[in-house]
């Protein structure tokens, strides 16, 4: 596994490829104001509890905030989550937790 690095900061694939995708950072946006903020529970054990945090910080920076879950934790976001994700979003948070 080839780790991704862009300046200071290095992103793992954790799939199982043999030949992870080479994927390039978007630039962070200067402010969160009025954004629609898409925050994604994958259903590990107290990912809720890290997400509504980032909620309540994101919401008092002026974000929108929509919640979304996988339906289980051991498979990937199915077609039809990751679109509507995508389509009512600007950014997207995963929760990752145990």
């Amino acid at each position: 596994m080839e780790p991704v690095t862009a300046a200071r900061l290095t992103i793992l694939d954790p799939t199982s490829e043999s030949r992870p995708a080479r994927r390039e950072l978007l630039a962070r946006p200067e402010s969160i104001d009025g954004m629609t903020i898409g925050l994604l529970d994958i259903r590990k054990p107290r990912g809720d509890v890290f997400l509504d945090r980032i909620e309540q910080l994101l919401t008092e920076r002026g974000a929108r905030v929509m919640r979304y879950a996988k339906p289980t934790f051991t498979k990937p976001a199915p077609a039809d989550l990751r679109h509507e994700i995508a389509s009512q979003c600007n950014l997207v948070i995963e929760a990752l937790a145990d």
